[in-house]
């Protein structure tokens, strides 16, 4: 058994702890990432993140192709689906994302040590399953092992007819009916790539609302948006039970507050009712790691756990389960290891759904600051009344600031439509940097733009838009 050591030993290969390795490698620690996965990325670039934008976005063009491209005068007939040439292409991207992570490692001088990681004190890493079995000494360990997908009481995935995100990233054929156990992003999302391609796709929540996360307003027209495209809603159940047969899986559901039961039979069936941190094998209780009541890391705030030396970031500890937070913890941690400060603002990491159109938000919900009795003023435009949406025909969504009612300081940001998630950067580096509404509406927006409705919606803050 072979001996090492290190400045920094990274668990986990995902987002948060490959980019925490490569920075804490760019400050010039000795750094080493432990990764038990044949390629490097973890859950989102390998069956995550990555490979479902890339279906989402093959699914969205032959869906526009077949139904949506005559208005903008083209017409194209005999539109068929290759399925197997969009896997590829997905499988390709994926390849290519983590193929490039590699290389920055290389670049960056950090050491990817294949295999499964296990603290054994605060200061050692024994690795084993990639080879010949490594003990890794090191003056900091980092936990970044991401998350696992949520199972469903009595319902096992077997990847095959009953899946997870995994499974549903490859499926072979298009199933006739699509069921989604959960009306979450991940949920959403998959249903809209099956749908597209033909799918009869029915999504079950136990809550009464889809997307809980966000602003209900955003929510309430989703769901709208999303039954025009033939999406099929049965909220407030619950899924009891779940037999496989020869023909596909039979659900059954009845009301979350109890009633009639009833069956509900699908070809494939999504379990996506959320995510877990993953921290199988890591060693934590036997060298005394605190947990939280949600079986998360505990730590400081600073990312320091309980025992000197160990810390963690990402989906492990509380906070959203997103790539880009737990990136940016990688970054803050390096930094303050390598003996510089960092900086995560919270409440200015945004969230996007990825559907068509998409759901984007920064920031707090009107929920939210009702509940903290936070006085606010709203200011919403939609995209119906902006030039560049016009001419693309997309036409559905909003946008809708959040400003508080004394100092129109920006606290939450949604927005519904055409190419969202970009353009709700804008919004997180506005609030990162404490704008008003009125400085966002006085800051020129090119024209003929989308992000022209981010500047009406700041100017309808003040109550004087110019276009509606």
């Amino acid at each position: 058994m072979t001996e090492n050591t290190y400045d920094v030993v990274v668990i986990g290969g995902g987002p948060g702890g490959y980019v925490a390795a490569i920075r804490a490698g760019q400050l010039g620690l000795k750094t080493a990432c432990v990764e038990m996965r044949a390629a490097l990325g973890g859950t989102c670039l390998n069956v995550g993140c990555i490979p479902s934008k890339a279906l989402l976005t093959s699914s969205e063009k032959f869906e526009e192709t077949k139904h949506h491209l005559a208005v903008h005068g083209v017409k194209v007939a005999g539109v068929e689906l290759d399925l197997a040439a969009m896997m590829a292409h997905k499988s390709k991207v994926v390849k290519d994302n983590t193929a490039g992570i590699e290389y920055l490692f290389k670049k960056n001088k950090v050491e990817w040590v294949k295999g499964a990681g296990t603290i054994t004190a605060a200061d050692t890493v024994a690795v084993s399953g990639g080879g010949a079995e490594r003990v890794l000494k090191t003056k900091a360990i980092v936990i970044a092992t991401g998350s696992e997908v949520m199972p469903v009481p009595g319902i096992e995935i077997d990847e095959q007819k009953i899946v997870s995100s995994t499974g549903a990233l490859e499926l072979s054929a298009v199933p006739k009916r699509f069921v989604v156990i959960g009306g979450g992003f991940i949920g959403l999302e998959m249903g809209s790539v099956w749908g597209r391609l033909g799918s009869e796709v029915t999504v079950v929540e136990f809550l009464d609302r889809i997307l809980p996360p966000m602003d209900g307003e955003v929510s309430k027209h989703m769901q709208r948006i999303l039954a025009k495209q033939g999406m099929k809603f049965k909220l407030s159940t619950k899924v009891t039970g779940a037999t496989v047969t020869d023909a596909g899986v039979s659900l059954t559901v009845e009301p979350a507050k109890g009633g009639t039961p009833e069956t509900i039979e699908a070809d494939v069936v999504l379990v996506s009712i959320g995510r877990r941190p993953y921290v199988e094998g890591l060693g934590l209780e036997a060298v005394g790691v605190a947990m939280t009541e949600r079986g998360r890391v505990k730590t400081d705030g600073h990312f320091r756990t309980n025992i000197p030396g160990i810390y963690a970031i990402g989906d492990v500890i509380d906070g959203p389960m997103l790539a880009h937070k737990a990136e940016d913890e990688g970054v803050v941690l390096a930094e303050m290891l390598a003996g510089q400060s960092g900086h995560i603002n919270y409440d200015a990491i945004p969230g996007v759904v990825y559907t068509w159109p998409e759901a984007a938000q920064v920031g707090s919900t009107e929920e939210q600051l009702k509940a903290a009795g936070i006085a606010y003023k709203v200011g919403k435009f939609p995209f119906s009344a902006n030039g560049r949406a016009r001419a693309m025909a997309e036409t559905d969504g909003f946008v809708k600031i959040l400003a508080d009612a004394k100092t129109d300081r920006v606290l939450g940001v949604h927005i519904l439509g055409a190419d969202a998630g970009t353009l709700i950067a804008e919004l997180g580096l506005a609030m990162e940097f404490g704008a008003s509404a009125e400085d966002i509406a006085r800051t020129c927006h090119a024209h003929p733009t989308l992000s022209e409705a981010v500047k009406e919606a700041a100017l309808a803050v003040d109550g004087r838009p110019l276009h509606i």
